[in-house]
């Protein structure tokens, strides 16, 4: 079976969301409250599970991390050009920034699963687990400073990023949830998988862009052309193997996170231009990923 029929059924799911939301009634407040029950409740108890249960070795899998790091450096700086290079509003800018960096976790866990199986599953969650605190302090302060908001007091408060940490934390010093713990936990985080690939569809918007579309269309092209092009020569460059070098790949090619919408009304944003960003990311990527995949061997 082909890399796009292996995707298909993940942005199937997109899709119903969509129908969900514009066509069968599903209202903005059903899909509200889910992406919220997603974003503080059901993807923190995937990602916590995921690490703390996660089979890696730091000194082998160091590779991987400072590669998934560097990449998320590249794809921060490609982002931040769009200042000098469009002059945007510096509310659109601190806004939008984030999605030519951040990355959809749903995705990643789906494709991974569907495209490598468990060794996929364990090696995107190590990527997610290194690179999600890295990418939400960016994203956190660039709007932070705008808003004037306590950086660290933003990052204490981001479920995802604490989630986390304590789940490595907890994978570092042994420690393990007993068995009904984790059952409730892989309970939560399958319904993540899902429940959060059906909330993208429905928050799937096209309007937005406004004045920025110089600045929006370059934050499409960084991440999901110039970010997976820079991962090709940086896996080489870690010397990592051909599974880590794939999902490093696959990684790069991600959507950005529909949580980037949140932050951003959270912390005063341009929300719409930020939800214009995230769907146009997320159906293209459909197109892309398998043709990054392909090129990945």
């Amino acid at each position: 079976m082909n890399t796009a029929l292996l995707v298909l059924p993940d942005f199937l799911l997109i899709a119903l969301g969509w129908l969900m939301r514009r066509r069968l009634g599903f209202s903005g407040e059903f899909f509200a409250g889910s992406e919220r029950a997603v974003y503080y409740l059901l993807f923190p108890a995937l990602l916590f599970r995921s690490t703390v249960n996660a089979q890696f070795e730091l000194v082998s899998a160091a590779g991987l991390i400072w590669a998934g790091l560097a990449l998320l450096g590249a794809g921060a700086l490609m982002s931040w050009l769009a200042l000098p290079l469009f002059k945007p509003k510096p509310l659109s800018f601190a806004s939008c920034v984030q999605c030519g960096f951040r990355f959809n976790s749903y995705v990643a866990l789906a494709l991974a699963g569907r495209l490598f199986g468990d060794a996929g599953v364990s090696t995107i969650a190590l990527l997610i687990a290194f690179c999600v605190p890295a990418a939400n302090m960016l994203a956190v302060y660039a709007l932070a400073k705008h808003s004037g908001a306590s950086l660290w007091r933003q990052l204490l408060r981001n479920p995802l990023l604490v989630a986390t940490v304590v789940g490595l934390v907890c994978n570092f010093a042994g420690i393990r949830p007993p068995d009904v713990a984790d059952a409730v936990l892989g309970r939560l985080g399958n319904a993540a998988i899902a429940f959060g690939l059906i909330c993208v569809g429905g928050s799937l918007v096209w309007r937005g862009a406004g004045e920025a579309r110089g600045m929006t269309t370059y934050l499409v092209a960084v991440k999901l052309i110039l970010t997976p092009l820079v991962a090709i020569p940086i896996g080489y460059a870690f010397g990592l193997p051909l599974l880590e070098h794939r999902i490093l790949v696959l990684f790069a090619a991600l959507p950005t996170a529909s949580s980037a919408y949140v932050l951003a009304t959270r912390m005063g944003g341009n929300g719409p231009m930020v939800a214009m960003l995230i769907s146009v990311g997320t159906v293209l990527s459909a197109v892309t990923i398998p043709l990054w995949m392909l090129w990945a061997g």
